[in-house]
């Protein structure tokens, strides 16, 4: 079964969705799989100056999600992987929902596009990093075709995660 996908856009995230993103995110279960703790105000201002400099260097960048409406809903895109383990030097693909936008298709649509522009912009393969009780995380990589290519224990809060990969190859949507 192939629903319709919810509109959603993507911009490269500007200061003022550094509050937006903080406002959206400031959820224990928003946070639930990033460690559960909720972020101040300058972890995302960090976060959006630095996703601007990925969109001036790479061609991508973690960008703004917007509803139809043009709502700040979370963030989606791609990033390289950012920590000392996992697969180093490799392009990361990511998002984060505000809870009340969570079961609406808005990530798949949004991964959907990332997807796209990573390949355009010359990227051979992505990877998705998930924690293996992020069940709705996974749902999201099937659907987006990518495959369970590695299982680990993240040494920062040692729980199971995942590491999906997808070969990206110019002309080719698989």
């Amino acid at each position: 079964m192939n629903l319709a996908l919810p509109v959603v856009r993507l911009r490269v995230p500007t200061d003022e969705d550094a509050l937006a993103w903080h406002r959206l995110f400031d959820d224990p279960e928003v946070m639930e799989f990033q460690g559960g703790e909720t972020a101040e105000i300058s972890v995302y201002e960090e976060l959006t100056a630095r996703q601007r400099r990925h969109d001036a260097e790479y061609g991508f960048c973690l960008w703004t999600m917007l509803d139809r409406e043009g709502r700040v809903i979370g963030f989606t895109g791609a990033q390289p992987w950012p920590r000392e383990w996992g697969p180093r030097g490799e392009i990361e693909i990511g998002w984060r929902l505000g809870r009340e936008h969570w079961g609406k298709g808005y990530v798949t649509a949004a991964a959907q596009m990332t997807l796209e522009r990573v390949r355009s912009a010359g990227t051979p393969g992505v990877v998705a990093m998930v924690d293996a009780r992020n069940a709705r995380s996974i749902a999201v990589t099937k659907r987006l075709g990518m495959r369970l290519a590695e299982v680990f224990t993240t040494p920062d809060s040692r729980h199971e995660g995942h590491c999906y990969r997808l070969t990206l190859e110019s002309g080719n949507s698989q």
